[in-house]
């Protein structure tokens, strides 16, 4: 260990050996980082397809129900409703 060649090269090689291991970890943590990204995106859009899914499913239940309780209404209406007046064949009313 006395030469002065080895003096130089082995600490070299550690701090060749530390930047390389610097450069991996910094990639790694970029392409986790665009990872975590990516899967958030696709999550939102996944929970906002679920979610309008659901939410038309249950306006359209809603509307069914709204426009059978209309029916429903307006068929109760025509029996207890009077017949229209008879008109005149001029259009008048009798």
């Amino acid at each position: 260990m006395n030469d002065p060649l080895l003096q130089v090269f082995v600490p070299a090689i550690g701090l060749v050996s530390g930047l390389i291991a610097t450069y991996v970890t910094l990639k790694n943590q970029a392409l986790l980082a665009e990872v975590r990204q990516e899967l958030a995106e696709l999550e939102n859009r996944l929970i906002t397809k679920i979610n309008g899914t659901y939410v038309r499913t249950e306006e359209c239940k809603l509307r069914t129900e709204l426009i059978q309780e209309r029916i429903n209404m307006l068929a109760a209406g025509m029996h207890k409703a009077e017949p229209p007046p008879e008109r005149e064949p001029g259009g008048g009313l009798r």
